[in-house]
């Protein structure tokens, strides 16, 4: 199983940037699909997740910011990303588990310039 993050990027605060999760399988494959993020010099965090029942999940820190949404015909998920702030600047990864195994992305920058 092979994922691939892409879509970041500099971009100024208060813009958008959709982030792509492409699985090299059916998204359905795994019990949940995530987004992670380590901003510098901090700890990798979740910040939305998408289940195979579709339901989301969505940190407080970025909720009615960010959204997550998958298209199973590209064997994608999105990170939909709007009013970036400065704190959003981080690393973000992809991550899909199963009960037995975990997949994780190569990270994609995300800049956000104040």
């Amino acid at each position: 199983v092979q994922l691939q993050a892409s879509g970041g990027g500099l971009v100024q605060a208060g813009g958008s940037l959709r982030l792509s999760c492409v699985a090299s399988v059916s998204t359905y494959s795994f019990d949940a699909i995530n987004w992670y993020r380590q901003p510098p010099r901090k700890q990798r965090e979740l910040v939305a997740s998408i289940s195979s029942g579709d339901e989301t999940w969505i940190t407080d820190s970025v909720k009615g910011r960010f959204s997550i949404s998958r298209d199973n015909d590209k064997k994608s998920v999105y990170l939909q990303m709007d009013s970036l702030e400065s704190d959003d600047t981080a690393v973000y990864y992809c991550h899909a588990g199963t009960r037995h195994d975990d997949f994780w992305g190569r990270g994609t920058l995300v800049t956000v310039s104040s």
